[in-house]
């Protein structure tokens, strides 16, 4: 069917389609939308389907297409004001959701922003728990789940540290931590601390800064603290740091398979290993399937000690409670049988009623890692650990808010996609119109994945010799850990690009460069002008050769050059190229220059010095940066 609009403007048409979809979807609200606060598959379906059905019942001539009258009857026949009353009540505001506006420097006026009321007091609970005998925490806990405590709480940094540590066991060695005498200055410092110790362990703060943290910007502090506690609870949900999960393996499944699941599925895949061992139904997810309790009262009696040899006090679950009919009060019984295995975290009874799978996730894993009751096992395979360099490209990734998440460096990057979204980070153009998106088909799904590799590998302008689609496909280490060194490479070259650029920018010197091989380099005046910004007064410009056309003979370009290197020496920076590499605009050279200039920027004892470098946490792998301008 095709709609003969011609007569109708292009917003116009546009507007009034947005207006039936949503009319068509008041009509229905009370058969299909559930109150949930999501939409389903489901309601999806159903909202199109009538759509479709609308415009089928509003062609009256039946030839198959919609001319303008008939569109315009359709509309009006839609609008009634049984609907608009529908519409009204369908948008009232869900409990437990907290708005507020302005609150983002980014977002334009009127921009909203929300929060749940149950997240908060889950994190505060399980702060408050997991805190209490640290004394530098003294000062802020416990908090009070019912306030607003947990958005201030962040203002001196003290306590995102410490969660990180929690997480990830030596993340920050917490001498460094300023925790006596907070002035702005040591706060800020915390802050930028937890921030970059947050970017090593996978969390992406790429919208979050020092700033918005000391405001105390509600979304922004509890997705922060979300993606900590995440951390943490999912870090032994691992094959190689839990060889019990073996267990989980289906008949005829190999163990590559296994540990290529995200912990979120090994967490279902083991509580449907207990349950089956119950004898009873198993569960697809953690919020609809969840909420009647039942799958929780049949885990907690699997996974309860039973005494013997680990000398740990047998615990009896009663399981009266899932004969109780009310859901709520079945809930609250459940969780009272959680807290005998001291497993009551993140969940209240509302929470599980209501299906609110993050929450209960975290439940689950908690108890996971509590409780995993799985046995010993055989297996004739060497499960081998992640190395440090696996794990940093990972939380590298994982840091830049590349999506899926990447759980495993190798099987999660077999498609291509996260490596396209990379290369979209190093400022290479990616054409997704030429992308294979998955689900893909049975037949030939390997070859289009096949082709999507090699579609990287002709945009990517990195050094691919002997790297194909499918040494990537095939989840070849080797391989795939030569283009990630050369990605991050180049990731972290851009860092002090940025910062040159940053740096020129804010005292207004038109020196801007593109890259490391720009042609202005050749003059010498961007080094000079950098050397300016950073120590005032330096130069002597009358000694600095420069014309209105920017055109310099090379004599004029050589004596710049000299003059720049010396200059850089003479304000402390160990500068190791030649003025002959700044004239022939050698890549290398230049950048380990300027790589040199951004090392002694950092080291400015003013108060203005110390700002830039806390609004610049990526500067911290400036070592890092100069070993990959030597390689």
């Amino acid at each position: 069917m095709c709609f003969c609009l011609g007569r109708v403007n292009a917003i116009t048409a546009e507007q009034v389609l947005t207006r039936i979809k949503r009319e068509r979807l008041c009509t229905r609200h009370r058969q299909y939308i559930d109150n949930s606060g999501y939409v389903s598959d489901f309601e999806l379906q159903e909202l199109f389907r009538e759509i479709a059905e609308s415009f089928i019942a509003g062609d009256t001539n039946k030839d198959e297409k919609i001319s303008f009258e008939e569109f315009v009857s359709i509309y009006q026949n839609l609008k009634s004001k049984q609907i608009a009353e529908t519409f009204k009540k369908m948008i009232s505001r869900r409990d437990g959701i907290r708005s507020f506006g302005g609150m983002s420097g980014n977002s334009c006026e009127g921009t909203q922003h929300s929060y749940s009321d149950e997240e908060k007091v889950a994190f505060v609970n399980w702060i408050n728990k997991a805190l209490a005998k640290d004394p530098d925490c003294d000062h802020l806990l416990p908090m009070n789940p019912n306030g607003d405590s947990l958005f201030s709480s962040v203002r001196d940094g003290i306590l995102l540290c410490k969660m990180i540590n929690l997480s990830q066991p030596d993340t920050i060695d917490e001498r460094v931590i300023n925790t006596k005498k907070l002035t702005t200055f040591k706060m800020r410092e915390n802050l930028v601390l937890a921030l970059n110790s947050a970017s090593a362990i996978g969390c992406t703060v790429v919208s979050i800064d020092a700033h918005d943290l000391m405001a105390g910007k509600p979304h922004l502090v509890l997705g922060l603290f979300w993606q900590i506690i995440k951390v943490g609870l999912f870090a032994d949900i691992e094959i190689s740091r839990n060889e019990g999960l073996i267990c989980l393996l289906r008949d005829g499944e190999q163990l590559d398979h296994l540990m290529s699941l995200s912990p979120e599925e090994l967490l279902l895949r083991w509580v449907n290993y207990h349950l089956r061992n119950a004898g009873t139904q198993t569960i697809s997810n953690f919020s609809e399937d969840i909420k009647d309790s039942r799958a929780y009262f049949y885990l907690m009696d699997q996974i309860s000690p039973k005494g013997g040899g680990d000398f740990r006090m047998s615990i009896k679950i009663d399981m009266s409670g899932i004969n109780e009919r009310n859901l709520d009060r079945r809930a609250g019984l459940m969780l009272q049988q959680a807290a005998r295995l001291d497993c009551r975290q993140f969940v209240s009874s509302q929470d599980v009623t209501s299906g609110n799978s993050k929450l209960n996730m975290a439940f689950v894993a908690n108890m996971f890692n509590t409780h995993p009751a799985l046995n010993d096992v055989s297996y004739n395979h060497v499960v081998l650990a992640e190395t440090r360099e696996e794990k940093t490209f990972r939380n590298w990734m994982n840091s830049l808010g590349v999506s899926p998440y990447v759980n495993h460096l190798y099987w999660d990057l077999c498609n291509g996609l996260v490596i396209l979204q990379l290369l979209e980070k190093v400022n290479v153009s990616v054409n997704w119109r030429r992308v294979n998106q998955p689900p893909y088909p049975a037949m030939g799904g390997n070859m289009k994945r096949v082709c999507l590799h090699f579609y990287h590998s002709d945009v990517a302008h990195f050094s691919l010799v002997g790297i194909g689609g499918q040494n990537i496909n095939q989840g070849s280490s080797m391989h795939t850990l030569a283009l990630l060194w050369q990605l991050m490479r180049r990731y972290t070259v851009l860092i002090i690009l940025n910062w040159v650029n940053s740096q020129l920018s804010q005292k207004r010197k038109d020196c801007q460069i593109s890259s490391f091989k720009d042609k202005k380099i050749s003059t010498s005046l961007p080094v000079i002008d950098l050397i300016d910004v950073i120590a005032p007064g330096t130069v002597k410009w009358d000694m600095v050769k420069r014309n209105e056309r920017g055109n310099l003979n090379k004599e004029d370009k050589l004596d710049n050059a000299k003059y720049a290197v010396s200059l850089a020496r003479k304000i402390g920076a160990r500068v190791y190229a030649l003025p002959d590499d700044l004239v022939e605009v050698n890549p290398k050279m230049v950048l380990t220059m300027f790589a040199c200039l951004m090392g002694h920027g950092m080291k400015r004892p003013t108060a203005e010095a110390h700002t830039r470098i806390l609004q610049l946490p990526e500067c911290l792998c400036l070592s890092y940066c100069f070993e990959a301008a030597l390689l």
